[in-house]
């Protein structure tokens, strides 16, 4: 399973925004609905005016195998994020596949910007340590929008210092080289969920916050998706979606 990053930093919040309709659809996950679609609404404004335009130049002047390999370099840097939390959940199998994936495709795939790991059969499934949390029994507590960043739970946002110190690119003592490695990752993200917008229906505010709190609850549960305390009432039967639309 290859998670989309939706707490990954601002393509997060900008690939899926846009205008919110007025009408709200209650959700008793999303008790501060009022404040978040204040600051959805903020994420919304700067995607649409500074980073979709960019993401939008660079998917048109760069080419797909270019665009691959940037995607496949910075995914190989989460490896290690994926080996750090299988191994805090216990998840041996998945932090030897992970451990495997990052030597693979670093020594064999030119540091990472090729993939020979997946058609070895080391499938990708990340880990972050917001799931960390989950698995240890922290129920994922209100949703919550936080501005740059995007979707998240009170529990997810926790597990953000810790994300960012398990990602090799913090530990660059070279300002420009941080920023604008993480410039390039962001915008290269975005520019890969451009046309997984239309998959968003009816109000784009509730159609993000449900996905994201059931793609996590799966991702939490490694697809037994359970019951969560604060989650009650979050979904009708009805709120389907294929892994596959929301992959990255």
């Amino acid at each position: 399973m290859k998670s989309i990053h939706w707490l990954g930093g601002v393509c997060v919040a900008a690939a899926l925004s846009g205008c919110a309709s007025t009408g709200e659809d209650s959700n008793p996950q999303d008790p501060w609905e009022g404040f978040n679609r204040g600051v959805y609404q903020f994420n919304d404004t700067l995607d649409r005016y500074a980073l979709k335009p960019i993401a939008q130049g660079y998917d048109t002047v760069t080419p797909d195998p270019v665009q691959d390999g940037v995607g496949n370099f910075f995914s190989n840097l989460g490896e290690i994020r994926t080996v750090f939390n299988s191994i805090l959940q216990w998840q041996w199998g998945n932090a030897g596949v992970a451990s495997g994936r990052f030597l693979v495709n670093t020594v064999l795939g030119v540091g990472g910007v090729l993939d020979p790991a997946t058609r070895m059969g080391l499938n990708e499934n990340e880990e972050d340590f917001g799931q960390t949390l989950g698995t240890w029994g922290v129920d994922s507590g209100p949703y919550l929008v936080l501005p740059i960043f995007g979707p998240s739970t009170v529990r997810d946002t926790s597990g953000l210092p810790v994300d960012m110190y398990t990602y090799p690119t913090t530990y660059i003592e070279e300002d420009k080289w941080r920023y604008g490695l993480t410039f390039l990752r962001y915008v290269d993200l975005r520019a890969g969920l451009l046309d997984q917008e239309a998959l968003i229906q009816g109000d784009r505010y509730s159609f993000i916050r449900d996905a994201y709190l059931q793609r996590r609850q799966f991702e939490v549960t490694n697809g037994a998706v359970g019951e969560d305390p604060f989650a009650s009432g979050g979904f009708g039967d009805d709120f389907e979606y294929s892994e596959d639309d929301f992959a990255e």
